[in-house]
């Protein structure tokens, strides 16, 4: 079977903007579709109905920080741009919609807030309808000087959104009020979970079973997994995701056969960390280490979990690497897609 992989890049330089590429789900291999022109689409979301694309524009200014539709037609694999909205915040880094395709959130780095959307009848954007501010600071100097919003993740029910902020260590929960569009998200009380000091929360991901939720912190190369319960985090193990303590862990997600997680880290030793997931107690075991091209900035594990693919930012790669099954290890098949500065994937099933 065949699919569409998206890819979003930073604009500075060759790219200029998102792509699409056929992907054979048996083979791996990749051919180009199509592309359109955006600032800076750092992150991408696909709405459940896959016929339309959102993205940020991140910049380190609100005015240029933007969120963009695009319609897509997932019987040709083209795309186009459609409308965009501000972000009202800066360096908006994360999106990510809800099981309606009705409100879509952001994450905005600099400042550290959450906007949320909502969009139209025909997908496209309406202005801003709420926005979160948080403030906080940890106890590393620079990087933890002030709130940086990392991710945005509805629980599996979609009645809780969850929100990263790397520079408060901590993870803030919200309820989903669905009827009541200028208060769509109120906090919950208590209105965050502390993490480990210094350890900059990057992203969420939640198991298939929706019984577990894995924490991939960047400062600190660590994994905290979490038993998940009515909106509720509890956590149960923290392990190494980088043992070289690069401070540049990134991307985190688990295979869709549910007994591998997987989880990138840059800066020292570039590459991906391979982890066992007991399902019962929801424990990680380490398994391997496989190595990447410069900078494994984002990942994703093609729907029929054959392969992962990783976007390599500073080596302006996109590596293709096969899954064995049985024991979750990686295989490079030298199948690279040369693209200037990719830093998000997606894959759309036609």
């Amino acid at each position: 079977m065949k699919f569409y992989l998206v890819i979003g890049t930073y604009t500075e330089g060759e790219s200029n903007g998102i792509y699409i590429y056929d992907f054979d789900s048996e083979t791996g291999n990749t051919s180009f579709i199509d592309s359109v022109s955006v600032n800076n689409p750092s992150y991408l979301v696909i709405n459940h109905k896959k016929d339309h694309i959102y993205s940020v524009s991140e910049n380190d200014d609100k005015e240029s920080s933007i969120v963009n539709s695009f319609f897509f037609n997932k019987a040709t694999g083209k795309i186009s741009f459609q409308n965009s909205q501000s972000a009202f915040g800066a360096a908006p880094c994360y999106i990510t919609i809800e099981l309606q395709d009705k409100y879509i959130v952001t994450a905005n780095y600099i400042g550290g807030s959450i906007s949320v959307f909502k969009t139209k009848s025909d997908g496209s954007l309406n202005p801003m309808i709420q926005q979160v501010n948080f403030s906080g600071s940890s106890i590393h100097d620079v990087r933890q000087n002030q709130s940086h919003l990392h991710c945005t993740v509805f629980s599996p029910d979609y009645d809780y959104l969850f929100a990263t902020d790397l520079g408060s260590d901590r993870i803030y929960k919200f309820k989903v009020n669905y009827s009541e569009e200028s208060n769509f998200l109120t906090f919950c009380t208590p209105a965050y979970i502390n993490v480990a000091p210094g350890s900059g929360p990057r992203h969420l991901v939640f198991h298939q079973n929706k019984r577990f939720a894995y924490l991939i912190n960047e400062l600190g190369g660590t994994i905290v997994a979490f038993r998940y319960t009515n909106g509720n985090l509890e956590e149960i193990q923290t392990t190494i995701s980088d043992e070289y303590k690069a401070e540049g862990s990134a991307d985190i997600h688990i295979h869709p056969n549910g007994k591998f997680l997987y989880s990138s880290n840059r800066l020292k030793k570039d590459g991906i960390s391979i982890f066992k997931i007991d399902e019962n107690t929801g424990k990680l075991t380490p398994i391997d280490y496989e190595r990447t091209n410069i900078n494994p900035r984002n990942f994703v594990i093609s729907p029929n979990g054959k392969f992962l693919i990783v976007a390599n930012q500073d080596s302006d790669t996109i590596q293709v690497f096969s899954i064995d099954l049985k024991y979750g290890l990686l295989h490079d098949t030298n199948q690279n897609i040369k693209l200037d500065m990719p830093v998000c994937l997606k894959f759309i099933s036609p």
